[in-house]
């Protein structure tokens, strides 16, 4: 009986071992170092207390980068469970091909992130991109993309929700091969349509794989970094500077490892805020 009780938390341990190293000590580190800053005369730290959140509230740069960070979000979390979402109801329909479409959709998340990124940077070249003759050929005029930094932002969006979506859907088909078909069954029999099927058998019993994709995607999105890094370096004009590029750039671009970690910190409080909002509007009572 001892070996049965101790044999799932040594499973359990690698795991755990990788969160306390890799995910919960960093956190607990980047709230020690955002009390201090680094002092170039002495060669150490300075201990300053709350200045470094201090001026933060006064920088103009922090304000524009939790502004794109939120945009980022806002736009780039609902699209992607609404696609990934969409997808997996796909995938869950029995008709011809469903089986190589499976291992289609798939491919983008297969292909690492960087390589993505240099992928559609070229795609996206406002005089040599394949994307631009693409919309030549319809008679359409071409598009800066990463270059504007009206679009910038958008195309980014765009770019992340193609590489991510195939691998959350699977999660949600997962979901939808456990709704039980005696259940539509018996919902055909009382008279329930197409949609009265979604809303009173589908979307109940989904409501806990969507929750969990939609906190996965907030935690993940975020903290990205590479795209924005890769692809525009935060421009043009500071349009795509999220907060998690800028305490990059506070860190290793301008030496100030307190302010780095003050924005990671309130990055941290604001993800933190996001999944809170979401258990509560997604919440079931079973």
């Amino acid at each position: 009986m001892r070996k049965v009780a101790v044999a799932p938390y040594l499973f359990l341990l690698p795991a755990l071992a990788g969160l306390l190293l890799f995910k919960i000590y960093p956190m607990l580190s980047a709230g020690w170092t955002s009390l201090f800053q680094l002092n170039f005369a002495a060669g150490g730290q300075t201990f300053i207390g709350l200045d470094n959140y201090r001026a933060l509230w006064e920088d103009a740069m922090f304000w524009r980068s939790l502004r794109t960070t939120l945009v980022f979000n806002l736009i780039l979390n609902p699209l992607t469970v609404l696609l990934a979402f969409a997808l997996a109801l796909l995938l869950n329909r029995r008709i011809g091909g469903t089986a190589i479409f499976r291992s289609i959709h798939f491919i983008p998340v297969a292909v690492s992130i960087p390589t993505a990124c240099v992928l559609w940077g070229i795609m996206l070249n406002p005089e040599q991109g394949v994307v631009n003759s693409m919309l030549a050929g319809l008679g359409l005029p071409p598009q800066p993309f990463l270059s504007s930094d009206t679009q910038a932002l958008g195309s980014i969006i765009g770019i992340v929700a193609w590489k991510s979506v195939g691998y959350w859907a699977i999660f949600l088909l997962a979901g939808l091969q456990e709704v039980q078909a005696h259940l539509y069954e018996a919902a055909s029999i009382d008279g329930a349509g197409r949609w009265q099927k979604f809303l009173h058998v589908t979307w109940p019993l989904l409501k806990r794989p969507i929750t969990f994709v939609a906190v996965a995607v907030t935690s993940h999105h975020f903290f990205l970094f590479s795209p924005m890094y890769i692809m525009t370096q935060g421009g043009p004009q500071h349009s795509t500077t999220t907060l998690m590029l800028e305490s990059f750039n506070s860190a290793f671009l301008y030496s100030d490892p307190g302010r780095a970690s003050a924005i990671v910190v309130v990055l941290i409080m604001l993800t933190l805020a996001m999944i809170g909002l979401q258990f509560r509007l997604l919440r079931t009572k079973h």
